[in-house]
């Protein structure tokens, strides 16, 4: 659980270093130092949350394995949906970090375990702090469409890279012995 802690701290830490300790980034390598530390905390969390052991509380079913792979999709959607600055980019702040939030929220319920709380829990609390964080900076500006790109092509392609991830996400579960869709 140690190393599977650590690394939760350790990627918290790295992505909020940039917005609260900008000089001090600067001095680890900047966005490539902080690459790497993100990189070894997630090998961290991965091989932390593969050897951790805790108590169980609830698991899956199929209502919930439907509504944690529902959720995913969102979740996934919110990321493409953010860097194309499409429609529900343009009306949410955070876009990226509300679907970490329900990345969270999808797995919890799903996984009711203690290496999960410490793992999704941890990262989804990362999330909220870091909107905090953000919007301490000053007012939010509406992010304008892209201009001379069709909006509803905007959207067709954000939700074609979303199904396309999603598959991608799901076949990397199968592969680590984790039955995504029940």
């Amino acid at each position: 659980m140690f190393i599977l802690t650590a690394g939760v701290l350790l990627w918290s830490a790295a992505h909020l270093l940039g917005r609260l300790a900008p000089g001090l980034r600067d001095r680890l390598g900047g966005r490539a130092g902080m690459g790497l530390i993100s990189l070894a905390a997630t090998a961290m969390m991965v091989f932390g949350y593969r050897a951790a052991e805790g108590e169980f509380w609830w698991g899956r079913d199929p209502m919930t394995t439907g509504i944690n792979n529902l959720l995913m999709l969102v979740s996934v959607w919110l990321f493409a949906a953010a860097g194309m600055k499409t429609w529900i980019a343009r009306q949410i702040r955070h876009p990226m970090l509300w679907g970490v939030v329900i990345w969270m929220v999808a797995h919890l319920l799903v996984n009711g375990d203690t290496p999960s709380f410490v793992l999704f829990g941890g990262i989804g609390i990362w999330a909220l702090l870091q909107m905090v964080v953000i919007n301490r900076t000053g007012p939010w500006e509406r992010p304008e469409a892209k201009p001379g790109k069709s909006p509803a092509r905007m959207e067709a392609i954000a939700i074609a890279g979303a199904l396309v991830v999603y598959g991608a996400i799901a076949g990397v579960h199968y592969a680590l012995g984790y039955a995504a869709f029940g």
